[in-house]
């Protein structure tokens, strides 16, 4: 019997080790899923982070594969163009060098007239071989070949033959000439269809330099195109948009690093980065206008003058290059743009009028105004293009300004986390703070709701209690076994009661303490925020205003300033 007791203690005890053993392991693990639950919302977290990263770095690798993409076609472009119309470019220079060598008297006339005969043989079907034949019989006073070749020039490009021998005869003050000539290539034009090079005579034109008799006729047949214009119905509203689009085209990307808060934290962001932007063009257009304006257009060398503008209808590429020339003009802009092919697109819409072989009067003007570099106006074409067209100018600058004003939210959105709300100039800082407050302690009480005790950890102290006084009465009335296994229980599940009350109460204190971490930082936020809001206002508004140095500079034009004897024409507009 006593060795009976003495095993029944030996595994009594065992059996208590072995259970506090269990409970010790049973706390690791439940200590152990706690931490991975953290870890699992840090993980979340993470994941959305690294998503956000991806798509960034897939757009940067997009546009970079773009970019490379762009430099590689433009390298192929070019080789097509050289291949294609490399011998234009050998007329081209040959042109050049003929009026050169003319001028200084220092190429004998034989050498000239082979040389442009030999153009005449290797460039069938480009008019400006017969054109040069011309000039050197001209020059050679070769009457009949002269005749002869200037007959096929005209043959293969009326109109480009009859303007470059106008130039060429202004070149050589023989004005009745060029009076022909010049006749000759405006009776050609069709005032919705006006070949690119129109733009020289709207150069010459404005510049002074066809002659007084020139003049005139100039002037009368662009009233005659203006007035037939007008008469299309919709005409005010599609110039109105065409100069928004080209006014437009002046707009800039701006420095935003100072809003680091409103970027980050506001959903209204991108509106208000487009509106500062417009606001911005306001500077860019009066810079650019004045820059215009303040130049001295020389009059004191006409012959330098003409030699630009016979430079210009000699060297620019022809209608069959520009398929190519707009592929090169489109990929030019994806390296400009750092791969970006969407805003390439947005730009190549626009400019895409400077490469039509045709176009209307009005969009002549815009372009000679707009993209001198397109289009190879001078300074006096443009300022004679934004003198006339002022009242479509201003039409459309104040559409633009509207707009950009329509832009302006009266409320900007602030959003921290799950915080959304608006504010119109930051005086409702107080307020918001305080909601963000309320929000942020609604969401700490449902986080503290999640760790309480539940109902059979509550049980275990006043169950355990009762089990282990239970076990230790059943000790004393002689039933040992049971009585320490009772017991065991009990104390088992006091401790299991106190150690998730202990775990519990760490959780709540790390939440209280993430949570006032979290309304201060989101405060802290809230107030940048309003900041730069405020920052925001003042900026837009004082950028704003730059606005009318614009209407006012443009409301000051008149066309007689910029033409001589344009008074004296029929025009209908202001003068």
């Amino acid at each position: 019997m006593a060795d009976e007791r003495v095993i029944l203690q030996a595994d009594l005890n065992q059996i208590a080790n072995n259970l506090g053993a269990i409970h010790g392991d049973l706390r690791t693990i439940d200590s152990r899923v706690g931490s991975v639950d953290e870890n699992v919302k840090v993980v979340y977290n993470e994941i959305g982070s690294l998503a956000r990263e991806f798509h960034e770095f897939v757009n940067i690798q997009q546009k970079a594969n773009r970019l490379g993409q762009a430099e590689t076609r433009l390298v192929r472009i070019r080789q097509e163009l050289e291949k294609k119309y490399g011998h234009y470019d050998i007329v081209r220079r040959t042109t050049t060098g003929i009026l050169q060598a003319d001028d200084l008297g220092i190429v004998k006339r034989d050498t000239l007239s082979n040389a442009t005969e030999e153009l005449m043989i290797s460039t069938p079907g480009y008019w400006l071989a017969p054109c040069l034949v011309a000039l050197a019989a001209w020059i050679n006073d070769q009457h009949e070949l002269a005749e002869k070749a200037l007959k096929e020039g005209i043959k293969r490009n009326d109109e480009k033959t009859a303007l470059f021998f106008a130039l060429i005869c202004r070149r050589a003050d023989r004005k009745n000439a060029c009076l022909k000539w010049t006749q000759r290539y405006l009776a050609n034009q069709d005032e919705e269809n006006l070949d690119r090079k129109t733009v020289i005579v709207l150069d010459a034109f404005a510049s002074g330099l066809l002659g007084a008799d020139t003049e005139g006729m100039i002037s009368r047949q662009m009233n005659e195109w203006l007035a037939h214009l007008e008469e299309k119905p919709g005409f005010t509203e599609q110039q109105t948009q065409r100069w928004s689009d080209a006014i437009n085209l002046k707009r800039k990307s701006i420095d935003t690093s100072s809003y680091i808060y409103l970027r980050k934290y506001s959903k209204t962001w991108p509106v208000l980065q487009d509106i500062l932007e417009g606001a911005y063009l306001h500077a860019e257009m009066f810079g650019y206008l004045t820059s215009i304006f303040e130049q001295e257009a020389s009059t004191a060398s006409v012959k330098e003058q003409l030699d630009e503008l016979l430079d210009s209808l000699v060297t620019d590429f022809d209608d069959e290059e520009i398929p190519l020339r707009k592929e090169e003009k489109f990929e030019q802009f994806v390296v400009d743009f750092g791969g970006d092919e969407k805003r390439a697109s947005q730009n190549m819409a626009i400019e895409q009028t400077t490469f039509d072989t045709h176009k209307d009067f009005t969009q002549l003007l815009t372009d000679a105004a707009m993209k001198p570099e397109n289009s190879h106006s001078s300074v006096s074409a443009q300022k004679f293009a934004f003198a006339l067209s002022k009242d479509w100018v201003s039409n459309a600058y104040n559409d633009i300004v509207a707009q950009n004003r329509m832009k302006i939210p009266n409320e900007i959105e602030i959003n921290v986390d799950i915080f959304n709300d608006k504010t119109t100039d930051g005086q409702n800082e107080a307020v918001l703070i305080n909601k963000f407050n309320a929000l942020v302690e609604n969401e700490k009480q449902k986080a503290l709701a999640q760790h309480v005790l539940s109902g059979f950890e509550k049980f275990c102290l006043y169950g355990g209690s009762a089990i282990a006084v239970i076990g230790v009465f059943m000790c004393i009335a002689g039933e040992a076994f049971l009585g320490l296994i009772a017991l065991i229980a009990g104390v088992g599940m006091i401790i299991n009661h106190f150690s998730h009350k202990q775990k519990i109460e760490i959780n709540r204190q790390n939440i209280e303490r993430q949570f006032i971490e979290k309304r201060n930082k989101g405060a802290q936020i809230i107030r940048a925020t309003i900041a730069e809001i405020v920052d925001f206002r003042v900026e837009f508004a004082d950028k704003d205003a730059e606005s009318q140095q614009v209407i006012d500079f443009l409301e000051q034009l008149a066309p007689d300033q910029y033409i001589r004897k344009l008074s004296d024409s029929n025009r209908r507009i202001k003068m």
